[in-house]
């Protein structure tokens, strides 16, 4: 097959949908040798996360420049073009928005419903309206919808049911470089942001489906010697239009709640491994990813059971009502004080991240395509 793959996503604005489309692209060319992969990439866009080489060395695959804005009508006619020229058999948008005038076969991929369920979470007040109306017509057009978990695919029929026979749940993966780190350099990076200090880690947005106002009050519930000589620990890319997280922590005078904002990606696997927990309290989450890149680095669980967390953790880690401050605080003491249930924890989180792998998530997005092209 000849199979188109829009990757201008990977760039530095689409963090995780970038991710998604690096890894997915390369494990595919690296499984289907017999098929040759079109990757549009915008040499404009700015990426400093990812190394295209291994695309330029691969047999298989060619680099398509495509210098148009992933969010404007021009990709409308430049994508299909595109298409046209190069003979595709398929086209894959890893997004949800796509080309409605492709020439072949369209798989696109939802990784959540945030717009519709979270509106608060997304900017603009109209934008859920242009979700659905987006999402709708992306089912009307692609022959196959990939989503990251199954309940995403709930969510998705719940709100546009026409797409019931066309979606496929593929789940995300972890990346290699999740793994427990050496001593030495968790406690390298632990000095370098002044973690001296025990800590439960959480890694996201600050944006409120992420829940860390009632994370900070659940901690703050918490007896003070449970909370003696330990930090709380918050990093991730800090939206200034939800102010509310620094407000709870002045607002209670939590000075054992440290902020440490967006850290580079190099330095989260040494957090992970560094932390004596890592805590998920989000309301709703399409895959979830941090969770499984924390399990993978032996950091002992606990998260929201809502969403489609319980599907990514199974039985590898605590799960509690995140509405719910006191279940919540009761999870992070038992990971500060249970230093048994801790290694438990850590052992079944490694074995069951160890099945999320992109090898896997690529061979089940091939059959996807397959199975589009053929009508099926």
């Amino acid at each position: 097959m000849r199979i188109g793959i829009d990757g201008r996503y990977i760039q530095d604005h689409f963090p995780g949908i970038g991710r998604y489309t690096y890894h997915l692209a390369r494990n595919l060319a690296a499984i289907a040798p017999d098929d040759t992969f079109f990757l549009f990439v915008d040499p404009t866009a700015g990426n400093t996360r990812y190394d295209l080489s291994p695309f330029v060395e691969a047999p298989n695959v060619r680099l398509i420049p495509a210098t148009v804005g992933t969010f404007t009508f021009r990709q409308q006619t430049v994508l299909p073009a595109l298409a046209r020229q190069h003979r595709l058999d398929l086209y894959h948008n890893p997004y949800y928005l796509v080309p409605y005038a492709m020439p072949c076969p369209v798989v696109a991929t939802l990784h959540d419903m945030i717009p519709m369920l979270y509106p608060e979470s997304v900017p603009g007040a109209a934008l859920p309206t242009v979700f659905l109306m987006t999402v709708r017509l992306t089912v009307l057009r692609a022959r196959r919808i990939i989503v990251v978990s199954q309940s995403t695919r709930r969510d998705l029929l719940r709100v546009v049911p026409s797409a019931d026979g066309k979606v496929a749940a593929v789940h995300n993966a972890v990346d290699e470089g999740f793994a427990p780190q050496p001593e030495g350099r968790v406690a390298e990076v632990r000095r370098r942001y002044g973690l001296d200090a025990p800590y439960l880690f959480y890694l996201g947005a600050n944006k409120p489906h992420k829940n860390l106002v009632r994370l900070i009050e659940a901690w703050a519930t918490l007896p003070d010697e449970v909370r003696a000589g330990t930090e709380l620990v918050l990093a991730g890319h800090e939206d200034e239009r939800y102010p509310q997280v620094y407000e709870t922590v002045t607002r209670l005078g939590m000075l054992s709640v440290r902020l440490l904002g967006a850290v580079p990606d190099d330095d989260l696997a040494p957090l992970y491994s560094g932390a004596a927990g890592f805590v998920f309290p989000s309301l709703y989450e399409g895959f979830g990813l941090p969770v499984l890149e924390a399990m993978a680095c032996g950091a002992p669980v606990a998260c929201s059971h809502t969403s489609s967390l319980p599907e990514i953790v199974g039985n590898a880690a605590i799960t509690f009502d995140p509405h719910n401050e006191a279940d919540m605080a009761a999870a992070m003491r038992l990971l500060l004080e249970d230093a048994e249930l801790r290694q438990d924890l850590a052992e079944a989180g490694r074995q069951r991240a160890a099945l999320f792998t992109w090898r896997r998530a690529a061979e089940e997005t091939l059959a996807v395509y397959r199975g589009a092209v053929a009508g099926r």
